[in-house]
């Protein structure tokens, strides 16, 4: 395929052809780009099961051809962009071959669970001209797009530090029973996890990690001893969410050495500090973002529709007493996934892949998390010992910053 001239958009004329490569937990994402008449199709799914193959046929129809492989994709079939909805593990050996046939490509976060590859893959883009866009969906999350309006509008002052926490109830049932309590597969869930909450982090403070420490431990799922191997099933098939203490949990992964607890440290470039707190044992599944001015400061109550983001700005607010309340906005597509952003997301990729253009998701900035969650990760592992994080080329910067043109 030729890249499309970034240079001058237009109307869709005909329907983009989307290839999947990955039909499994995300299909849903992919789903939103099935919209034949409408700018955009489904056309091919490769998925290495025959499972997801035959899933593929069921909701997309008997029209969509299937493979078993991202090779017998590029060589059997033409498409206009790919969608990566692979595990974590696979994204990097994915991407770098569609990237290398020039395509534009869609691949979901993390944008790769090792550091080499992940400057292997903004490096490919560049060179091939392929436009390259990372699933970050919180982007566009109603909580997340009224606190950035928020702090861009001054309100709060200059930032000077951030702080999230992440209570992830479901974490025995989405990240212990398979393929993610692995390290050799998902290195940290500071990365499947964790790199949604840095990358906000970043966006919100407007720079990137260059340091980072942490501490954590597999406290929890680690002492469980009924395991099973789970890969004939998919995670809706074993999820049940009156289990409760979580060590009532069974049948978790063969192997479990990621943490289920971790806590990071993180210097900005530009003098923001930031801490991040994930945990895969609570009861609730929520996350809470404080942003602190020095002119104020923000915190979300919730972080779905109808939720609330406090803002204090002055000596005579206090506990419960913010001076003003933000109501966290209803998407027009509530069921679409995570609050109605996973459709706006496809929606901007499908743009960009068509006509170029700037996006509030970067692949830069998703670098940037995965950096930071690997870092974060290995400090951890070496007892909290204060890491750098390696910027990108000067020269990838200033062409992802430059919106890929």
């Amino acid at each position: 395929m030729t890249p499309l001239d970034p240079a001058t958009p237009a109307e869709p004329t005909e329907d983009l052809r989307i290839g999947v490569i990955g039909f499994g937990m995300r299909r849903s994402v992919a789903l939103h780009a099935h919209r034949p008449g409408e700018g955009s199709r489904i056309t091919v799914v490769a998925d290495p099961s025959e499972r997801g193959r035959e899933t593929a046929r069921e909701e997309i129809g008997a029209e969509v051809a299937t493979v078993g492989s991202v090779e017998q994709l590029l060589a059997e079939h033409e498409v206009d962009a790919v969608m990566i909805l692979t595990p974590d593990f696979a994204h990097a050996e994915v991407a770098l071959a569609t990237l290398g046939a020039g395509l534009p490509t869609f691949c979901e976060k993390p944008l790769a669970i090792r550091l080499e590859d992940a400057d292997a893959m903004l490096a490919l883009a560049a060179e091939k001209r392929a436009r390259l866009y990372i699933g970050h969906n919180m982007r566009h999350m109603p909580v997340v797009r009224q606190m950035k309006a928020i702090v861009d509008s001054g309100r709060i002052g200059r930032v000077r530090a951030i702080w999230c926490r992440h209570f992830v109830g479901t974490g025995g049932d989405f990240y212990f029973k398979d393929w993610h309590a692995e390290r050799a597969k998902a290195m940290s869930l500071l990365l499947q996890k964790g790199a949604h909450d840095i990358d906000v982090i970043h966006w919100l403070a407007g720079g990137y990690t260059r340091r980072v420490s942490g501490i954590g431990d597999l406290a929890v799922y680690g002492d469980i001893e009924d395991r099973r191997d789970n890969t004939d099933r998919r995670m809706w098939d074993w999820y049940d969410e009156d289990i409760w203490p979580p060590t009532a949990q069974k049948e978790l992964n063969p192997v479990v050495d990621v943490e289920d607890i971790s806590m990071l440290q993180m210097t900005l470039d530009n003098g923001v500090l930031a801490s991040y707190q994930q945990c895969h044992f609570t009861p609730d599944y929520w996350r809470n973002y404080t942003v602190i001015g020095d002119a104020g400061r923000i915190e979300n109550m919730g972080d779905g529709s109808g939720d609330q983001i406090h803002l204090w700005e002055s000596r005579r607010s206090g506990p419960g007493r913010p001076d003003a309340v933000e109501v966290v906005a209803r998407a027009e597509d509530t069921d679409g996934g995570h609050g109605g952003a996973d459709p706006r997301l496809v929606a901007e990729f499908l743009r960009f892949a068509r006509s170029g253009g700037a996006t509030d998701v970067s692949a830069l900035a998703a670098r940037e998390a995965v950096a930071t969650g690997i870092r974060g990760a290995e400090s951890i592992r070496s007892g909290g010992v204060p890491l750098e994080v390696p910027p990108v080329a000067e020269e990838l910067r200033a062409y992802f910053d430059g919106g890929q043109a």
